[in-house]
């Protein structure tokens, strides 16, 4: 088999899905191939649209590969989602989208056979966001579902299935508040075996699965020994060059839709998420949707003059989605500032209930945004700005080199000047609504 050098990283996000081309000797971006991850509304739920993502994924590897040759496949992939496969490896149901909310009976229906925090690390949340509530609900609308269902697969792992045909199961997708796993033990939890459904053989992430299948192979010109990994959940792809090459404590905050902030040696107070790394060890964590916030509230990008009267006249959002001392006008810089300094202090504020301690490195799309950085590092953290595109990707494309993995380069944040009385003033409001 070629020694990898170029590994293309499929990475499916809430809302784009990527295919990106590393260079795996410099961990540089050469090519990015970026879609929307669309939902079809129903029936009988709302779904992602499989099959466009696979053309998607085919086509982009044709792509690559004609024009700068692909020796390796790994597939990344968000949270909180999982296929039910049947035994000839067809969708024994459509995908469902985490976001939908569930029924309230069925939800209560679900209380009473999920296995507790206490023992799994994953907190009840809202709507679909624990995988389990979701297959609960799936198997409660279809009864015949469980018994088609040949395996459950996460959706990193899904992918890595459709490639090579070898069905796996992995710690970080099922770690991440699923109800599906056990991060103390780091075994699966009961509740599959409740609801009627097979887990396949736990794979590590850095595991080559199998070549490309043959037909994939003549489709989109790669070599017939092309490698693909097992896959790994997109967080945990950011995380993965730090656990390799730091030691803890440290924290890593990924960001995108949602603001994930995962903490390797947090002392971590009782009833904190616990997710789980590629190490399979527990993993505190939290999120909150902060990029979805950002661009439901941002305007245009602030200069120098806008962020200082934001903070002149302490202008910012808060979690009622009310403002003080009152609202900027649409599209406004001052927006756009105020949100990302209230959005940075809610991340500094999760940090804080992890326990964290040590130096704070921001991947993804807040790396690049330097008011959030900037507030992020006056809250009193040692904060490294990772100006890769995308986070995830160089994490991922070093799976193929896991005992080699060099330690990610950042930029020093300073922190943002006279934030001190806004700061405490954004927390007393906040507490107050």
């Amino acid at each position: 088999m070629e020694e990898p050098r170029n590994i293309a990283v499929f990475d499916i996000g809430r809302t784009n899905a990527k295919l990106v081309l590393v260079d795996l000797s410099t961990l540089a971006e050469i090519a990015v191939l970026s879609r929307p991850n669309t939902v079809v509304s129903g029936p009988p739920w709302p779904h992602f649209d499989v099959d466009a993502l696979w053309h998607f994924l085919l086509d982009g590897l044709a792509q690559m590969q004609a024009e700068h040759g692909l020796h390796g496949i790994v597939p990344v992939a968000h949270g909180a989602c999982g296929a039910l496969v049947d035994g000839d490896g067809s969708l024994a149901a459509p995908v469902m989208v985490y976001d939908d909310p569930i029924p309230p009976d069925v939800a209560a229906a679900y209380d009473t056979i999920r296995p507790p925090q206490a023992d799994t690390g994953s907190p009840r949340l809202d709507v679909g966001l624990n995988l389990g509530a979701q297959l609960h609900w799936q198997l409660s609308r279809d009864p015949t579902l469980a018994a088609r269902a040949a395996h459950l697969l996460c959706w990193p792992q899904y992918w890595a299935f459709r490639l090579t045909g070898t069905a796996a199961s992995e710690v970080t997708s099922l770690g991440a508040h699923t109800d599906l796993w056990n991060s103390h033990t780091n075994q699966p939890s009961p509740l599959a075996a409740r609801l009627g459904l097979t887990l396949p053989p736990v794979r590590a992430c850095h595991e080559v699965l199998g070549p490309v299948l043959p037909d994939i192979a003549s489709r989109t010109g790669l070599a017939p020994n092309t490698p693909v990994l097992c896959g790994i959940h997109d967080s945990d792809a950011s995380l993965f060059p730090y656990l390799m090459t730091r030691p803890a404590p440290f924290a890593v905050v990924s960001t995108g839709t949602w603001i994930v902030v995962m903490a390797p040696g947090a002392t971590a107070p009782s009833g904190t998420q616990l997710n789980t790394d590629a190490l399979g060890r527990p993993l505190p964590a939290a999120m909150f949707p902060g990029g979805r916030i950002y661009a439901e509230t941002a305007g245009q990008v602030p200069d120098a003059t806008a962020l200082s009267e934001t903070l002149d006249h302490g202008i910012m959002p808060l979690p009622d989605a009310t403002w003080h001392p009152s609202e900027p006008t649409a599209n406004s810089p001052h927006r756009t500032a105020a949100a990302s300094f209230a959005l940075a202090i809610r991340t500094a504020d999760t940090l804080a209930s992890l326990g964290h301690a040590g130096p704070v490195f921001v991947e993804g799309a807040f790396a690049r945004n330097t008011a959030w950085c900037a507030m992020l590092a006056a809250c009193g953290h040692e904060v490294w700005a990772i100006p890769s595109a995308t986070g995830t990707s160089a994490g991922a494309a070093c799976l193929f080199r896991p005992q080699d993995v060099p330690p990610p380069q950042g930029q020093p944040v300073t922190p943002l000047q006279n934030a001190a009385t806004y700061i405490a003033d954004w927390r007393q409001a906040s507490s107050s609504v």
